[in-house]
């Protein structure tokens, strides 16, 4: 079986709320050109979890570590 990260796993290590995480990674989802492998990865309904040391996995983590905009 493969090793996986979690959204919960992800959000321990780098101290953010899962609800912040997941508001994070649906933006980035939807911005293709900068987050290509998470948005080919991402399957509606699906759990938020990726491949241990896949492209996803790095730019899930890169996108959830990114500071909010301010509105």
């Amino acid at each position: 079986m493969t090793n996986l990260t979690t959204l919960k796993a992800l959000c321990d290590e780098l101290k953010v709320s899962p609800r912040e995480a997941r508001t994070r990674l649906r933006a980035a989802i939807k911005d293709t050109k900068n987050f290509p492998a998470l948005n080919k990865a991402y399957k509606p309904g699906s759990l938020w979890q990726w491949p241990t040391g896949s492209g996803a996995e790095a730019e899930a983590r890169k996108a959830v570590n990114i500071e909010p905009a301010k509105k």
